[in-house]
């Protein structure tokens, strides 16, 4: 008889939730569950957790791993909501969370393990590259070469060699060939960069999960942290890497008790070295072998968008057979619309925004996705012009304004005091202070923030008060007893003034304090606010129009769109070189590009738009200046095989400008 909790799922994901809880015929074979977009994947992961609990399971032996904090933090309500309904009690799910916040989690309990201080600060990105910057003129690499690979391609390459496991010889041979002449003076790079990390008790991104791989390899800590978790559900699994595919192997080496949700068709993140071959190879990875239940029942859109979807998918290389089918019935096929060029793009697609507007569909009803940025920008003026607001995706994040950094900074400085690129950032604020001169005075600290070794500091005559202040600060922060986030308005209140001299009184720079005012509250400590946030920084651009409200037209980049749906989506530029992209030369490089645009496609619920223009812009092709037009052909993934599932239409005209 069926679970009155259960009564609204499938019958796949019925067998999915119930895997290996039959005590008549136990089975403890790992769970592959190929879960097709829009097939309640959450749902299934949710449901299992909390039938896990509702069976006798102690929520603190389940291992929940999501990616993304909003992803994590939603599944762990839903499990909760769904075991208050059943039997009214509360839980609490302390293991639920991304791989990245467990790795932490895990690496606070045991970093001098590892050679690390509990307090250590978790770098951002930002914050990273400045290091890794930092250590390139150290060693004057850059200097005597200007050709040496700059910063931000050397931070990928470590970041690319760290999360695939792959020796930098091979990562430079398959990522990098522009770098490989450079191989000896990168590995002094990086080993320099890893002990430059270690002295000053900071992590980045990579050793999150790099550490934790190496607890898991101790001889007694990992099993001790294996011991720990009875069952390990993993979403989104086909956009592990190889460093977190090792990890979940150490956590289950028989496979016992894990369960990995995902979708090959939506793997599109190997930029970011999350591999295909995770997923591929899961079922032959343990004996016995894992069990496959796949999910196709779609409950997101239409028949005709899942026809297309499916047969532009069909075409790919690999992968596992699906066919993805609903119960949404519609007479109405995906458009594939031909328009003469950029502009008349952004034309179209703005007044078709506005039509459905006055049609009673809200704006934030409506997608626009592409490929790269940039190819938003027509369309944006267009927006703008219109006086249509938007919200961009993909794009700035509002902590990497400079006012934001330096209050993130004297926070993360309060918590860790050997973390010198933030120390060095909250001493430039003082008068007179510049960087060469805040190295030296974290010399004069070395690390420590006694009240002696505080006061002992020589800084310039015009900077003694501010100094002063700071001190007091630093040591209210430090010795509080009140509850968070009453250090963050104390340090805000310190820094006004010193953000006003330095970078004036902008009115959108308040703002953004006060937005992250607003994010302290939802978190129970200092050092779990800043760790969130140099996780899973909020990203976001919005377009001004003073009349709408908070209702906007999203716009977003199909990475960024992953996850996401919308009743209307409509698909910028289906063309040759740039979906796929003109950087992807490879067979696997290709295949990738087929999954985005399919991602693309399977974010639409009731309508769906695919945009053909028959020349772009130079500068959105090439990144030359706009002076002439490139002609490009239609995408090859809309091959004339499948074009019975998309209704044409042909609006393309010689280009005029």
């Amino acid at each position: 008889m069926t679970k009155k909790y259960l009564v609204n799922l499938n019958q796949q994901q019925r067998r999915a939730v119930r895997h290996g809880l039959n005590t008549k015929k136990p089975d403890h074979r790992p769970l592959l569950v190929l879960a097709g977009a829009g097939t309640g994947k959450t749902e299934l992961v949710t449901h299992r957790a909390a039938h896990l609990i509702l069976k006798g399971t102690s929520a603190h032996r389940i291992l929940l791993l999501a990616f993304g904090r909003l992803a994590a933090g939603e599944m762990t309500g839903r499990v909760k909501n769904i075991i208050a309904s059943v039997n009214g009690t509360k839980v609490d799910l302390p293991w639920s969370g991304t791989f990245h916040s467990i790795g932490t989690r895990l690496l606070r309990q045991y970093a001098r393990q590892v050679g690390l201080q509990p307090s250590f600060s978790v770098l951002d990105k930002a914050d990273a590259s400045s290091l890794m910057n930092t250590v390139r003129s150290d060693l004057g690499v850059a200097s005597k070469s200007p050709s040496f690979p700059d910063t931000k391609t050397s931070s990928a390459i470590y970041s690319y060699m760290v999360n695939s496991q792959r020796s930098l010889k091979r990562t430079l041979t398959s990522h990098y060939p522009e770098c490989r002449g450079w191989l000896q003076q990168l590995k002094k790079v990086f080993a320099a960069y890893e002990k430059k990390k270690r002295r000053q008790n900071v992590v980045d991104f990579d050793d999150l999960l790099s550490f934790w791989l190496t607890l898991m390899r101790h001889d007694k800590l990992g099993p001790k942290i294996s011991s720990r978790f009875d069952h390990v559900l993993v979403d989104e699994y086909q956009d592990t890497n190889r460093l977190q595919a090792k990890i979940l192997s150490k956590l289950k080496p028989d496979g016992r008790g894990l369960m990995v949700v995902g979708d090959d068709w939506q793997a599109i993140y190997s930029f970011r070295a999350a591999t295909i071959r995770n997923i591929m190879r899961f079922p032959k990875q343990f004996c016995p072998r894992a069990r496959i239940i796949k999910l196709e029942q779609n409950y997101r859109s239409t028949q005709p968008i899942l026809e297309a979807c499916n047969a532009v998918i069909a075409l790919s290389q690999e992968g596992y057979a699906k066919t993805l089918r609903s119960d949404r019935r519609s007479n109405v096929k995906p458009g594939l619309i031909k328009v003469a060029d950029d502009r008349a793009q952004a034309n179209m697609i703005a007044q078709q925004i506005l039509n459905a507007r006055n049609q009673g569909v809200a704006l934030k009803d409506q997608a626009v996705l592409f490929r790269e940025g940039g190819l938003s920008t027509q369309l944006e003026l267009e927006l703008t012009r219109r006086r249509v607001s938007f919200r961009k995706f993909g794009g700035f994040k509002f902590l990497e304004a400079a006012p934001i950094k330096a209050v993130i900074s004297l926070l993360r400085w309060c918590e860790n005091p050997r973390d010198r690129l933030a120390g060095v950032r909250v001493l430039q604020l003082l008068p007179d202070i510049g960087s060469a001169r805040a190295t030296k005075l974290l010399d004069q600290l070395d690390g420590s923030f006694g009240e002696k070794d505080l006061s002992r500091v020589v800084v310039p005559p015009t900077a003694v008060q501010a100094w002063a202040a700071l001190v007091r600060l630093v040591l209210a922060v430090r010795t509080s007893s009140q509850p968070w986030p009453r250090g963050l308005a104390l340090v805000r209140q310190w820094c006004a003034p010193h953000l006003r001299r330095k970078y004036g009184s902008s009115a959108a720079s308040l703002a953004d304090l006060d937005q992250l005012e607003r994010l302290a509250k939802n978190y129970a400590s200092c050092e779990r606010f800043l760790t969130e946030l140099s996780l899973d920084p909020p990203d976001a651009t919005d377009g001004t129009n003073p009349t709408s409200g908070d209702d906007y037209v999203v716009l977003s980049t199909i990475h960024s769109a992953k996850g996401r749906e919308w009743p209307i989506v409509r698909v910028l530029s289906a063309v040759e070189g740039v979906l796929p992209s003109k950087l992807a030369t490879s067979a696997a490089g290709i295949e990738e590009e087929r999954r985005l645009f399919y991602v693309a496609m399977s974010r639409a619920k009731d309508q769906l738009q695919v945009y053909v223009p028959g020349c772009l812009f130079l500068a959105y092709h090439a990144g030359g200046p706009g002076q002439h037009h490139v002609g490009l052909k239609r995408s090859r993934f809309i091959p004339p095989s499948i074009f019975p599932f998309f209704e044409h239409r042909n609006f393309a005209k010689k280009p005029q400008r």
